[in-house]
């Protein structure tokens, strides 16, 4: 796998310690010695009546990027999101229930009430939070997120970069592939506009899935594909044993990865971030990106929308 980068664990903000503080509040026994409180049950108190009654948290997600989430040989979803998710619903007591929907409409069914949150490597950015198009128009009331993990993007190449690519000025006057709806398309439609002005047209072509576009890439069609980190780095280690793809030049500006929430549900919110916050405490969080090899990612604690 290319050199992982060492990405800066975001300060504790003055929300943050709160919740952290609130965590550890105790309160007196009998014998007039404090004793402290159980984190987990109070987690779980605050968990809405809806799912709590439910005993399932229903959560959308585009089982298609490996490795955040992908089908494992079971056919069941693997990988960094569904493994934090189940590891979630254990410290809030219910059972996770993963509800597979395309990326670009995991907002929108989201917000049609077909899931509780939606949890699919979704970059929060100010766009999404406020319910903006692409040219500023508010088309949608917007989600909360609550973030869990820090990830740039990056650019994939074949191996050995035979057309010498780096930044994102390299891509001027070629093709490049992506998936349609993330974060990548943005930067992607920001840099066509790049390129126009230097004379050399950046041309897209967007795919429902980042496999299709990969494939672009690996075939020739495409000089170079765009992707989050962890997906970019699991490519170019994974793929042909490691001998299709690399990942080159620098990540682009981070940006969290949050659990996307209903606006109105502030207190399913609240309870998502408490739960986050426990399981970072535990260690368990530590020991899940670990295993997938993404530990640079790591949050120091849940943030309620954190991204820029």
């Amino acid at each position: 796998m290319p050199h992982v980068p060492q990405v800066r664990r975001p300060a504790l903000t003055g929300a943050a310690l709160a919740v952290a503080g609130a965590l550890l509040l105790t309160g007196c026994g009998g014998d007039g010695q404090a004793a402290a409180s159980d984190p987990v049950k109070d987690i779980r108190a605050k968990l809405p009546k809806a799912q709590r009654s439910a005993g399932v948290l229903r959560i959308g997600m585009d089982v298609n990027y490996a490795p955040v989430e992908f089908r494992g040989q079971d056919g069941k979803p693997a990988g960094l999101d569904p493994e934090i998710a189940t590891a979630l619903g254990k410290i809030l007591d219910v059972r996770i229930e993963f509800v597979d929907t395309s990326f670009d409409k995991l907002i929108p069914s989201l917000q049609g009430k077909q899931f509780d949150v939606a949890m699919s490597a979704i970059s929060d950015v100010r766009q999404r939070r406020e319910g903006l198009d692409e040219n500023g128009k508010q088309v949608n009331p917007g989600v909360d997120f609550v973030d869990y993990f820090i990830a740039g993007a990056s650019i994939v190449v074949p191996k050995g970069n035979p057309k010498g690519i780096k930044t994102l000025d390299d891509l001027c006057g070629k093709t490049i592939s992506l998936q349609q709806g993330t974060t990548q398309d943005e930067i992607a439609t920001r840099q066509v506009a790049v390129c126009a002005r230097t004379g050399r047209q950046l041309t897209v072509h967007k795919f429902d899935t980042d496999a299709k576009a990969l494939a672009e890439v690996a075939s020739g069609a495409a000089a170079a594909g765009v992707n989050d980190f962890p997906v970019a780095a699991y490519a170019a280690k994974t793929t042909d044993g490691g001998g299709r793809f690399e990942v080159t030049g620098a990540q682009s500006t981070s940006n969290p990865y949050g659990i996307a929430v209903r606006k109105q549900d502030t207190d399913l919110r609240d309870a998502l971030a408490k739960a986050v916050d426990q399981l970072i405490r535990s260690g368990d969080y530590d020991k899940i990106l670990g295993k997938w090899n993404v530990s640079a990612g790591a949050a120091q604690n849940a943030v309620v929308n954190g991204g820029i």
